[in-house]
């Protein structure tokens, strides 16, 4: 039995099936683009944590702020004693976000939580309880966040009663005859016989929809969604959890619609590896709940905060947001040069290095996702029919190994399909 194997042993004996694991590779070191099992199997990363490693893992200035951050404190609660890196990196935020109107930031611990408190934030300022989330969306597993997620399995079945007044409408996907004007209308019809948009609190969407299959909203439907949430008095959340932070070429995904959002939830690639998220949004909606309302025992903590700062450095000195436009435009290109010859792909999807290809079916996916392991790639399958590949490399990783890793995908593709 090799430790892969053995480990596998242990954890199925030592936890329960509902924390699912993608493959039974046990991780023992990584670096950049790279990780090796415990075995010393090495692996490329193009799955990076769920979007999580936009500068790889263990960038050295992230490793680096953490250990002096280390060195001086490592938890203190900012509800009982602040400390500057908080500050400081709510004021980065609030300087990154899109729009004019001044911002404030609060800070928290994993992006459910971010969501929950911007579902909080929304219903403080508006007085109303309705929220409208979109099919095949991903908020979380929280009580209140998988409400809001738009997909039974495996997120809410069994779970039950969700939170109420939840309602959810098609989101774009021309691929499946889903058109934004098809998305507007459906919102209209919700209007007419599911709920008054005056006891709509909030409109919550992802930009880019990440677990539910990289699909890609229009900039002109997230524009009407603006000018219909002002028209009724709703605020637009944009879940940039898996979006933010050079991911899809711009520092934010919703900054190319060109609008702003009354709030930002945020998460994932802010911590370089460290668990922390955010609610960014307008200082007069952020300003509204009362000393207590909003924080969390572990929100926004000092090493978090400083690896945080680090990763926002990173990204503005080695131009991430600008690399991620040059790796996504060679990862579309190949993947399309692919399709022109496989045609079990559907359709390939890019915005920035956000990439994913469509296949017929989930299995073909499964086997596609354990190929690409057995030579040494890691993926992640999406969608709500779990048959979309997604790619995310590290913004960081070098080229020979993005090509590598492009190699890899192909050659497990035609392996996928021999089976």
């Amino acid at each position: 039995m090799n430790r892969n194997e053995e480990l596998q042993r242990r954890r199925q004996a030592a936890i329960p099936r509902g924390v699912a694991n993608a493959l039974p590779i046990y991780a023992d070191k990584a670096l950049n683009a790279e990780l090796w099992d415990a075995d010393g199997r090495r692996y490329l990363d193009f799955a990076t944590g769920i979007a999580v490693l936009a500068v790889g893992h263990r960038h050295p200035r992230v490793v680096t702020a953490v250990q002096a951050q280390l060195q001086q404190m490592m938890h203190v609660a900012f509800q009982v004693t602040p400390y500057e890196s908080y500050v400081a990196l709510a004021e980065r935020l609030n300087a990154l976000a899109p729009g004019p109107t001044p911002k404030q930031t609060a800070l928290f611990t994993t992006g459910a939580e971010a969501v929950e408190n911007a579902i909080k934030i929304a219903r403080f300022q508006t007085k109303r309880s309705a929220l409208i989330a979109f099919s095949s969306g991903f908020h979380g597993r929280t009580l209140a966040t998988m409400s809001l997620t738009g997909k039974v399995q495996p997120y809410k079945a069994g779970f039950g009663p969700l939170l109420p007044e939840v309602y959810h409408a098609p989101y774009p996907m021309p691929y499946h005859g889903i058109s934004g004007e098809d998305s507007l209308a459906a919102l209209a019809q919700l209007f007419k016989v599911d709920v008054d948009p005056a006891q709509v609190a909030a409109l919550i969407i992802e930009p880019v929809l990440g677990e539910g299959g990289f699909y890609i909203a229009p900039p002109e439907f997230l524009r009407a969604l603006r000018t219909l949430c002002d028209q009724h008095g709703m605020l637009l959340i944009a879940d940039e959890i898996q979006t933010g932070f050079g991911r899809t070429g711009k520092m934010f995904a919703i900054e190319h619609a060109g609008i702003e959002p009354d709030l930002i939830t945020v998460a994932k690639s802010l911590g370089g590896g460290l668990p922390i998220s955010g609610v960014i949004g307008k200082r007069d909606i952020m300003n509204g709940p009362a000393p207590g309302g909003l924080g969390g025992t572990y929100s926004g903590s000092p090493p978090a905060c400083a690896a945080a700062l680090a990763v926002l450095d990173v990204i503005a000195e080695e131009q991430l947001i600008e690399r991620a436009g040059k790796i996504g435009a060679q990862m579309r290109d190949r993947l399309q040069s692919l399709q022109a010859r496989q045609p079990a792909i559907g359709e390939v999807r890019a915005l920035g290095a956000m990439v994913a290809m469509e296949l017929p079916d989930a299995e073909l996916t499964r086997r596609l996702v354990l190929a690409a392991a057995e030579r040494g790639l890691i993926v992640l399958s999406c969608g709500l029919n779990s048959n979309v590949i997604r790619l995310l490399p590290p913004l960081t990783i070098p080229e020979a190994q993005l090509v590598e890793g492009l190699d890899i995908l192909e050659a497990s593709l035609a392996a996928a399909l021999a089976d």
